[in-house]
C-alpha cells in the first residue's frame, strides 16, 4: 500500500458567472464556465497509525479543525467508517478570498488522495457527492475537467476550451463569499444561457459577465483599480473578476502578459498562468 501521496491542487477562474435564481434554502443558482489554471497548491498525504487526522501545515490563520482539508478527511472517514488516519501538509500558493477556489481544490485533492491512500475505491461520482457537502466548487475539482456548471455549481458538463495565457492579478484583498451573495444589490435574475451559447460565441473572452463584479467593486476599490489599470494597459482586452473573490484575470498573448506583469503596481501580486484542460490527478477511468 502506498504510504504517502503528493498532489497538485490547481486553481480555477470563472470565464463568466451569472446568477439566475435563488433556492428556498438561500443557495444561489448560477451558470458559469470553470477553467482550470496551472497555479496550484501542493498537498502531501501520509498514513497515520493512530487513526486520527493531523494537519502539520496549512492556510495561515485558519485553525486545523476549520480547514477544508481536515473536514474533507473526517467526512471521508465518517462516510466509509475507515479506521485509517492521515497527516496532511498543505503548501499554499493560491491566494485566499480571491475567487480562485483554492480551499475547494485542496479539499478535492484530499478526497481524491485519501481515496487512494486508504484504498477505499469510491467512484468519482461518490467523491463528488461527498464534496458538495464541503462547498459548491468542490465537485468541479473532482470532475477534473473544464466545465459548464449549473445549479449551485454541482451540475457539470465537460467543455473544451482553447489554450490560453492569462495575467492574473490579486490585489491582496480577501473577500468573504457570503458577504457578496448576501448583498441586496446582487443580480439574481440573469437570463439563462446554454452551453451552446457559450461554445458558439465568436469571442469567448467577452461572453457574458460576472454578476458579482458590480457588487464587489462598490465595496472594494482596490478591485476596481485593478480592472481600470488593465483596461488602460491593454485597451482591447476584457479583464474580469473571478468568482466572488478579488482576483482579476485577462487573456493575453504570453509576451504581453509578461510585460504587464513586469509593470504591475507593487501593491498587487501578479501571476502569468496558463489554462489546463485536465486536473493533474484526473483519471478518466475512475
Amino acid at each position: 500500500m502506498t504510504k504517502a501521496l503528493h498532489l497538485q491542487a490547481p486553481a480555477k477562474i470563472n470565464r463568466f458567472l451569472h446568477i439566475v435564481g435563488q433556492r428556498e434554502d438561500g443557495y444561489h443558482l448560477l451558470q458559469t464556465v470553470f477553467q482550470l489554471i496551472d497555479l496550484h497548491d501542493d498537498i502531501s498525504l501520509t498514513l497515520s497509525p493512530d487513526g486520527c487526522v493531523h494537519r502539520t501545515a496549512g492556510a495561515a490563520n485558519i485553525p486545523a479543525d476549520d480547514d477544508l482539508v481536515v473536514r474533507a478527511a473526517k467526512l471521508l472517514q465518517e462516510h466509509t467508517q475507515t479506521k485509517q488516519g492521515c497527516t496532511i501538509q498543505v503548501e499554499k500558493r493560491i491566494p485566499m478570498g480571491a475567487g480562485l477556489g483554492g480551499g475547494s481544490s485542496d479539499a478535492a485533492a484530499t478526497l481524491w488522495g485519501l481515496n487512494e491512500l486508504w484504498n477505499l475505491q469510491l467512484s468519482r461520482q461518490e467523491l463528488m457527492d461527498l464534496g458538495v457537502k464541503l462547498g459548491a466548487d468542490v465537485p468541479f475539482f473532482l470532475f477534473g475537467q473544464n466545465a459548464f456548471a449549473e445549479g449551485i455549481g454541482e451540475l457539470l458538463q465537460a467543455v473544451s476550451l482553447p489554450e490560453s495565457c492569462f495575467l492574473l492579478v490579486y490585489p491582496k484583498v480577501h473577500i468573504p463569499t457570503v458577504d457578496v451573495f448576501k448583498d441586496p444589490n446582487l443580480t439574481r435574475n440573469h437570463p439563462a444561457v446554454t452551453i451552446s451559447d457559450f461554445i458558439d460565441s465568436p469571442n469567448l473572452e467577452q461572453f457574458g459577465k460576472n454578476d458579482c463584479e458590480e457588487v464587489v467593486i462598490q465595496k472594494y476599490q482596490e478591485v476596481a483599480a485593478v480592472l481600470d489599470w488593465i483596461r488602460q494597459q491593454a485597451p482591447q482586452s476584457s479583464p474580469r473578476m473571478s468568482g466572488s473573490g478579488s482576483s482579476v484575470f485577462v487573456a493575453l498573448e504570453t509576451d504581453q502578459a509578461n510585460h504587464l506583469l513586469s509593470q504591475l503596481p507593487h501593491q498587487w501580486i501578479g501571476f502569468v498562468v496558463r489554462g489546463l484542460s485536465r486536473h493533474p490527478s484526473y483519471n478518466p477511468s475512475s
